[in-house]
């Protein structure tokens, strides 16, 4: 399989050195129920604001709920729709916007939330699996085709399975895609000490 392992300045984890967004997939190989029930948990265990979780997550696993899976599927941008046929696992990332223990409005469920998917994507790589999270999708079309309730936010489409090779991909812009080096802005440019703008390092 590629790997694309992250060319970082200082030595960091192996597992988020190797953590990438792939968007091969093998149809035939799908994610086990036992994989499954890791991935939700490590993603449980995410840190939140007063400890209230605010994520939610829809799951259709493509071979035991083929309708509901093709219906998050039909709410994809027609750019991942290329690749994600061959995907067997998908999610929906949602973020409340209310605190669960007093009802007052808590601004920080999207961070929360991408913590918790962070945190899933992280548990795949150890289990020998891939996830692609995906800003492409039709969020109103997931809230009226799923009864997604008003204070939740669908953040994102998260692709799961197991990797396959570039050359499984059929359409030639995603597979350019799949092959293209990875890159980061310099530390410098996005993060800053002591003030905005000052470069960290400088």
């Amino acid at each position: 399989m590629l790997e694309k392992r992250a060319v970082t300045s200082v030595p960091v984890h192996d597992l988020l050195a190797r953590r990438w967004s792939p968007r091969a997939y093998d149809p035939k190989r799908p994610v086990t129920r036992e994989q499954l029930m890791v991935l939700l948990e490590a993603a449980r265990w995410a840190p939140s604001c007063n400890g209230d979780e605010p994520w939610r997550y829809l799951i259709w696993e493509k071979a035991r709920d083929p309708q509901g899976w093709q219906k998050a599927f039909d709410c994809l941008s027609d750019g991942n729709k290329k690749w994600v046929k061959n995907v067997p696992l998908l999610m929906l990332s949602c973020a409340g916007s209310i605190f669960q223990h007093n009802g007052k409005p808590n601004r920080w469920t999207q961070h929360d939330t991408g913590a918790a998917s962070v945190s899933m994507a992280l548990q795949a790589v150890a289990l020998g699996l891939v996830v692609h999270q995906m800003g492409g999708f039709d969020m109103e079309k997931a809230r009226a085709a799923f009864a997604i309730p008003a204070e939740y936010t669908p953040m994102a489409m998260i692709a799961v399975g197991c990797q396959a090779g570039p050359e499984t991909i059929d359409a030639e812009e995603v597979r350019k895609k799949e092959l293209a080096p990875r890159a980061r802005k310099p530390l410098g440019e996005r993060f800053f000490e002591g003030g905005w703008g000052n470069a960290f390092g400088a």
